[in-house]
């Protein structure tokens, strides 16, 4: 440091610290603690393609969670990953709350289409092959059955839920579905032709 510096370095105190002091009620610990971890916290919602709104929402329910667990985090020098994996379980869980649509292209196509001017034989058409489709499905092996109809559910279960009812590895799930889905797709274009 230069002589003309009068600039003093403080030591940054440890998260762990910060945890403590804020968990004292320390404001000024507290405020240390948002001010290095709300990059994070913000880029984990908003990587989840959430609207401001949203990811506002993600953001502050985070902090309350570790509001919540401020005495019992047992490894502060991992807060990062903590509040990571708490922002992106906040932002699956708006996710989920929303339907788990995700809105795209502009207003006109979002709007609801009109259902005055459907065809008469429209609900005929819709019934017909919403009853084909099944008869696929009853004809593809017990196990696509089973993967087809739990991940359909509404809301969908975890994976580690599918994974406990049918007894198959959490990693194979997602194959499993890809193959099953091949599988009908195939089925169905052989019975249209």
């Amino acid at each position: 440091m230069s002589q003309g510096s009068q600039e003093t370095m403080l030591p940054e105190p440890d998260t762990g610290a910060l945890l403590e002091r804020a968990a004292a009620g320390d404001q000024q610990a507290w405020n240390a603690l948002v001010d290095a971890y709300s990059g994070l916290v913000w880029a984990v919602a908003r990587s989840h393609r959430l609207g401001s709104a949203d990811a506002a929402d993600v953001f502050q329910a985070t902090w309350l969670r570790l509001v919540e667990h401020l005495g019992a985090i047992r490894e502060p020098d991992r807060l990062g990953s903590w509040l990571a994996t708490t922002a992106r379980r906040e932002a699956l869980a708006v996710l989920r709350r929303a339907g788990r649509d995700l809105p795209v292209g502009d207003l006109t196509t979002l709007e609801p289409r009109d259902t005055v001017g459907d065809a008469p034989d429209h609900d005929l058409l819709r019934r017909e092959r919403d009853r084909a489709l099944w008869q696929a499905v009853r004809e593809l092996p017990a196990q696509c059955q089973a993967v087809l109809r739990l991940l359909l559910l509404d809301p969908p279960p975890s994976y580690a839920e599918v994974s406990a009812a049918l007894d198959i590895p959490i990693g194979s799930i997602g194959p499993t579905r890809a193959r099953c889905l091949d599988h009908l797709r195939r089925r169905l274009s052989s019975d249209a032709a």
